[in-house]
């Protein structure tokens, strides 16, 4: 088994956990009793662990590797895990598991990335990028679609979920305890590449940051937003619906993933845009599905949304590590996953506003801010600060080889 792919499982299993919770909700919601703020509220929280995870870990990563923090980051996932199982609809433990889980999730991220992207070496530029995302995606998708079957059919739809995902970290931590880490290319690096880093630049400000967060805009209305538009017409099969939205959703995004790496080889900075477009149309869409409830339009949305998911993130992935060094990759990886998870809020603000605003009203805001978004990282300046007309320079093209 390849050492990349290794990693790739420990990055799917950790999306699986983070996800899966997702079609729990339902239950939480009508065994629980809880409002959908509270719910949509858990869901989010666990970016309030993740958040200041994301740049711990990037930090701690360089300093004491990769593996022993994808090591944490396994064992802290079971924790969780465990947590969430024995809450039961003890809103508390769930918010304490969910805020755990999240920093799992972040410490995961950046070094869990960064370290596939070092085990693709030699590969096409974008290539270790793509794998981390697929390997992402597919845990975030794999999870809820799994998981809502065993909450739907199956007993303890609070427990069996859990327990599934538990089995399954153990398994790859087994898998991937040992997987060998490349030498630490600091010293190469800082050697060959005085430029500034790049989160002091206009290169990631203006092409990376305005459509970052709609990396995961689209997946959170995709199963948290538009199911709940349709909860009528899903009676007595909603939380597989929604497990079924996430699949399609994430399954989607997965998909388009390689046809997109090919495209950014081809035309570097197009998959972004690609993506913010697609975004904008998947959210009038979900605008759409608000105006006239429908379970086939719902289904359509999310495919619509996982495109722009899709796209946004290898995109994003992408553009970031055209303009970082290899000792800059964690740290600017670690910021604009940030940036990306800003979007698992979208459906708590959407709940938190209902009284005064419509979602379908949302919605339409929602996608007037991805237009503008595309529109200013489309507007910016294709090429890095201090970059030549006429491409990088010989240490910049060494930096991007490596």
């Amino acid at each position: 088994m390849q050492p990349w792919f290794r990693v790739s499982l420990a990055l799917l299993v950790v999306g699986w956990g983070a996800n899966h919770f997702v079609t729990i909700m339902p239950v939480y919601r009508s065994e629980g009793h809880l409002s959908e703020t509270v719910v949509t509220g858990m869901f989010a929280a666990y970016v309030l662990g993740l958040a200041p995870a994301l740049v711990l870990a990037a930090r701690i990563g360089q300093r004491v590797g990769h593996r022993l923090v994808i090591r944490w980051v396994l064992a802290g996932s079971v924790v969780g895990s465990v947590l969430l199982a024995v809450a039961g609809t003890h809103v508390p433990l769930l918010f304490a598991g969910r805020v755990l889980y999240g920093a799992c999730m972040g410490a995961a991220m950046a070094p869990g990335t960064t370290w596939v992207k070092e085990l693709s070496a030699g590969a096409p530029i974008g290539t270790g990028a793509r794998r981390a995302a697929i390997a992402v995606s597919a845990g975030f998708g794999g999870g809820p679609l799994v998981s809502g079957a065993l909450a739907q059919w199956a007993l303890a739809p609070h427990l069996l979920p859990y327990v599934v995902h538990i089995a399954l970290t153990l398994v790859v931590i087994g898998i991937s305890w040992n997987t060998p880490e490349p030498p630490p290319a600091t010293a190469v690096a800082a050697s060959t590449t005085p430029a500034a880093h790049p989160l002091r630049t206009r290169a990631f400000w203006s092409r990376v940051a305005p459509v970052a967060w709609l990396v995961f805009t689209c997946p959170s209305v995709g199963f948290v937003i538009v199911p709940s538009l349709v909860r009528s017409q899903t009676d007595g099969v909603a939380i597989a619906f929604t497990g079924l939205m996430a699949g399609i959703t994430l399954g989607t995004g997965v998909l388009v993933q390689q046809p997109a790496r090919r495209l950014e080889a081809r035309r570097p900075g197009t998959v972004s845009l690609v993506g913010g477009a697609a975004s904008v149309a998947a959210l009038v869409l979900a605008a759409a599905v608000a105006t006239r409830p429908s379970a086939a339009l719902a289904l359509l949305t999310a495919v619509a949304l996982g495109g722009g998911y899709g796209c946004s993130l290898v995109g994003g992935l992408t553009r970031v590590e055209r303009i970082a060094a290899p000792h800059q990759l964690a740290m600017t990886n670690a910021v604009f996953y940030c940036l990306a998870y800003a979007g698992f809020f979208v459906p708590t603000i959407v709940s938190a506003v209902s009284d005064s605003w419509s979602t379908r009203t949302c919605l339409i805001a929602l996608a007037a801010l991805a237009a503008a978004g595309t529109v200013v990282a489309s507007s910016a300046g294709p090429r890095r600060p201090g970059t030549p007309k006429g491409g990088p320079s010989l240490a910049g093209r060494a930096a991007l080889r490596s």
